[in-house]
């Protein structure tokens, strides 16, 4: 033989020294849950082992993420019912929970990169990422909202605003609306195929967000459509959008791989609640063993092409190493 393919495979040391992937802290965006209170830590049901965090419990939780050598964090808040309306206008509310959040990470380490969700669904009463006028999720009057939504962000510290509602034209606008505040030094993470997808439902139970009629398939994007999830990328790259995502993640490696060979800005992957928690029922059954199963969604994503993983296994995964 002139050539045998298990040399490189022989000892633990050799195949580390070959290895193609590999995840480093750096390439992880830890999504996080907050809520009002004091010392909550609240178990999600449908993501065992994943919490809302209350203000205080935020900052501890910071501190040990930063430890763990993560360096991104993607806010997310829980909006009591009587705050919702119409209008959303709690989004807007500078006193709100979403910029006490972004106060208290920056607080707790001042160099965390803090990425923030910019979608209406928390604050609608409705559900939908968007403002809602009868059954109609309306497109250019969310994207004036989703714009000072952003710049209200940015003004009290976001690093990155991350649009996830899939309108029309809103990097465009939030560029604009950036770049005339002065806010010329935040960038932007738009959810750029962000797919209809069913694995979103524990998400939408953390943050009591299920849309209250109909589905989001009039802005989401058609799983069944590949070369769709480009023309939406390239579009939000012109817009000014810094980093691209695809979402999910695991479902979708081949469009994570299309929009890597695409462009030139650094792509992100959103491993979603839904592949969590799967994951996690899977390990509970004794049906395959967790550890194994995260390491291996999580390189399959970096493989396929993400320069960045979202993903609510990060604090997990990095401890078991």
């Amino acid at each position: 033989m002139q050539r045998r393919n298990r040399t490189l495979r022989q000892s633990s040391a050799i195949r580390e020294l070959v290895a193609e992937t590999i995840l480093q802290p750096h390439d992880f965006i830890v999504p996080l849950f907050v809520t009002d209170g004091t010392d909550v830590r609240e178990e999600i049901s449908s993501m065992p082992g994943y919490y809302r965090l209350s203000l205080d419990t935020l900052h501890a939780e910071i501190k040990a993420l930063w430890h763990l050598g993560i360096r991104a964090v993607l806010l997310f808040v829980k909006v009591p019912d009587h705050l919702k309306d119409d209008r959303c206008s709690e989004a807007l509310n500078k006193d709100g929970l979403m910029i006490r959040a972004i106060k208290t990470v920056k607080d707790s380490s001042p160099e965390m990169c803090v990425m923030t969700d910019v979608a209406l669904d928390p604050f609608s009463p409705h559900g939908h990422d968007g403002l809602v006028r009868g059954q109609e999720i309306i497109n250019d009057e969310t994207v004036a909202v989703l714009s000072e939504m952003s710049v209200l962000h940015a003004t009290y510290g976001a690093d990155i605003v991350a649009p996830s509602d899939m309108m029309d034209g809103r990097v465009g606008a939030i560029r604009t609306a950036l770049e005339q505040s002065h806010l010329t030094k935040t960038g932007i993470l738009s959810y750029s195929a962000k797919y209809a997808s069913c694995f979103y439902g524990p998400f939408r139970d953390a943050l009591d967000s299920a849309p209250g009629f109909g589905d989001k398939k009039s802005y989401q994007m058609d799983p069944r459509n590949r070369r769709e999830a480009l023309k939406e990328v390239n579009d939000d790259i012109a817009e000014g959008a810094d980093i691209v995502m695809v979402k999910p993640a695991g479902a979708y490696l081949d469009i994570i791989r299309d929009v890597k060979n695409e462009v030139n800005v650094p792509v992100a992957a959103y491993q979603v609640s839904g592949e969590y928690a799967m994951i996690k029922a899977a390990a509970a059954n004794g049906w395959l063993n967790e550890e194994a199963a995260v390491r291996e969604s999580l390189i399959a994503i970096k493989r396929a092409g993400a320069d960045l993983i979202a993903t609510y296994f990060a604090k997990q995964y990095l401890q078991s190493l």
